[in-house]
């Protein structure tokens, strides 16, 4: 993961992550094109978490989706950024929502045809079990935020961001035993779901 500290200097001047994401909240037009190098890698991974969980062949790559996603980031102008994880949270999503707006374009005739979700991991996320439709993945999450928003957004951030507890817990501003707890109520939640 990137560093808060990773800096670049642009006339003389060293701007990091976070002052970065303040500057393209308050306005600045080119804040976000001197962001993108800084965490090109990290979103990068997450795409690459994303395509590791789609069906063989899919048609869109990790650079695709990392472009596709920071074009719709950039068009949030109303976003206030709070920082690394706030950024990473909401680039998971969108990214999710690329996917998911890719499968239905895609129609469903595929469905059943690649996902791979870990529901039983504890502590590592992205753990492969079995093999879960996007867009069923999406429907029960749908559901799941209906319920219990807060589960359905800790989802979001281990699973699809990568977050760890700790990550997650100041994402969603609560304590790490409290998002271990909504963590485990979530993927029993999904679990039932998805067996249906």
């Amino acid at each position: 993961m990137i560093d808060l500290a990773t800096a670049v200097t642009i006339d003389g001047m060293s701007r990091g992550i976070t002052e970065l994401l303040a500057a393209w909240s308050a306005g600045d037009a080119g804040a976000h094109a001197e962001l993108l190098p800084q965490v090109y890698d990290e979103l990068r991974r997450i795409a690459a978490r994303h395509l590791a969980r789609e069906r063989p062949g899919h048609t869109l790559q990790a650079t695709a989706l990392v472009h596709e996603a920071f074009e719709r980031l950039v068009g949030q102008d109303r976003v206030v950024w709070q920082g690394r994880v706030h950024f990473v949270a909401t680039a998971a999503h969108v990214m999710r929502r690329i996917l998911v707006d890719h499968a239905r374009g895609r129609q469903t005739a595929k469905r059943g045809g690649g996902l791979t979700l870990s529901l039983d991991a504890e502590h590592e996320p992205a753990a492969p079990a079995r093999d879960v439709d996007l867009l069923r993945l999406d429907d029960a999450l749908a559901r799941l935020a209906a319920l219990a928003p807060e589960q359905a957004r800790i989802v979001e951030l281990r699973y699809f961001g990568g977050l760890s507890i700790e990550e997650t817990a100041a994402a969603v501003d609560s304590s790490p035993a409290t998002v271990k707890r909504h963590w485990s109520l979530a993927r029993a939640f999904l679990r039932r779901e998805l067996a249906a």
